[in-house]
């Protein structure tokens, strides 16, 4: 069921990628992120995990109780869609079943530290030699090669090597980190992006593809300006807290009861914004009269339009100065924007039953865009771990019994 199923815009499910199959072997966030963006597109996932605790995020989250389920908020909110398997790929019998697993599917992705898979007999050399076809993404924090690859990361890490958190804040507050797991989120997507152009490939040439993502190569290919600016121009970015460093006014400002987010990045722009707050004759001001003198004297015109904008609430404002093409955006907090009509206009928040102690169903977000004739979302609940366990494996030929004594040796 949709959060939203009375939504007369309501489409059929993606299906783009029916019929490919993705064994996914990662962990929290980034590999999960980019395997649920494939099965919001149709693909089947099979999440491969280990027996004994699964994805380390079916245990992080902001309920305890859905932690000692296993079923924590950060993997519910990634793993819809997908099914779930468990195999110790170090023992013998779990190889085997990996290999006959492997032989059948398309995508193999996995997120540990560069050398694990190939200690564990699974790189990309042995899983082409059983399926030569295979498209296989490995996600790092550093990529494969380079004096860090063997170094471990996380989100925040990498915020900090990236440059990210030294841009973020003002003078007085920087370095600060993004306030959600940005370089995961990147990364992750850029493995989706990777991972079903290789599959196009794919059909071109008929071979397989082996796909080194670092998550710090992805951070910082997306910094724009930041990083552009220093390349082509010779400036180093420098935190300016909610302010452009291309434009003025484009910040940030006070209103009655919050703050608004204001872009007239455009001259047009500034001279109707200066007459919607009744001050005309901040256009001719010299100070103010064209871009770099505005961006020259950036807190006096914020302090000019600050007093002007106090008068009124910040929804006025924002509703004023959008139809008069001056771009503006209150400032929400997460549950403002999830509850805004915008988000039901376009059925981003899906609901999907559960069948779990204490939780019918759990809302997760669609992919941040629709297609002309289909919507993608995912069509099952997270799994739980294992759940899957007799489908795919029957499918290889494994029985009741034969799983039982694999379970019973520790395989699976």
């Amino acid at each position: 069921m949709s959060a939203n199923s009375g939504n007369e815009h309501a489409q059929p499910p993606a299906s783009l990628l029916a019929g490919v199959r993705v064994l996914d072997l990662t962990n929290v966030l980034s590999g999960p992120y980019a395997t649920y963006q494939m099965a919001m597109l149709g693909a089947e996932v099979i999440k491969v995990e280990n027996p004994s605790e699964g994805d380390l995020a079916r245990k992080l989250g902001a309920s305890p109780a859905l932690n000692a389920q296993m079923m924590g908020t950060s993997f519910l909110a990634q793993n819809a869609g997908k099914k779930s398997v468990t195999i110790d790929l170090k023992h013998p019998d779990g190889k085997d079943l990996f290999a006959a697993l492997l032989a059948t599917a398309d995508v193999v992705i996995e997120n540990f530290r560069p050398g694990v898979m190939d200690r564990l007999g699974f790189g990309y050399d042995a899983c082409r030699q059983i399926n030569p076809a295979i498209v296989y993404c490995a996600i790092s924090g550093f990529g494969q090669d380079g004096p860090l690859r063997a170094n471990p990361a996380y989100d925040q890490i990498v915020q900090g090597m990236s440059g990210v958190m030294s841009v973020t804040g003002d003078a007085e507050s920087a370095p600060l980190r993004v306030g959600y797991p940005l370089c995961d989120t990147l990364g992750g997507m850029g493995a989706a992006f990777a991972i079903v152009s290789a599959l196009f490939g794919r059909c071109q040439s008929g071979q397989g593809s082996y796909i080194d993502l670092s998550m710090l190569d992805a951070t910082i290919s997306a910094m724009g300006w930041a990083v552009s600016n220093y390349l082509i121009a010779g400036v180093e970015a420098k935190p300016i807290g909610n302010q452009n460093m291309t434009a003025a006014p484009s910040g940030s400002f006070q209103c009655a009861d919050g703050q608004i987010n204001i872009a007239a990045n455009k001259q047009e722009q500034f001279e109707k914004l200066c007459e919607l707050i009744g001050r005309p004759e901040l256009i001719s001001d010299p100070r103010f009269a064209e871009r770099e003198a505005r961006k020259a004297n950036r807190a006096a015109i914020n302090a000019e339009l600050n007093a002007a904008l106090s008068t009124r609430p910040a929804a006025d404002w924002e509703t004023l100065f959008n139809a008069h093409g001056v771009p503006a955006g209150r400032i929400l907090t997460v549950p403002e924007v999830l509850a805004h009509p915008q988000i039901a206009a376009r059925d981003l928040v899906h609901e999907i039953a559960m069948d779990e102690p204490g939780l019918p169903s759990v809302k997760v977000v669609r992919a941040g865009f629709r297609l002309g004739d289909s919507q993608p979302g995912a069509q099952s609940a997270p799994p739980r771990l294992g759940a899957d366990n007799a489908e795919i494996f029957g499918a290889l030929g494994r029985d009741a019994a034969a799983l039982a004594e694999l379970k019973a040796r520790g395989a699976i």
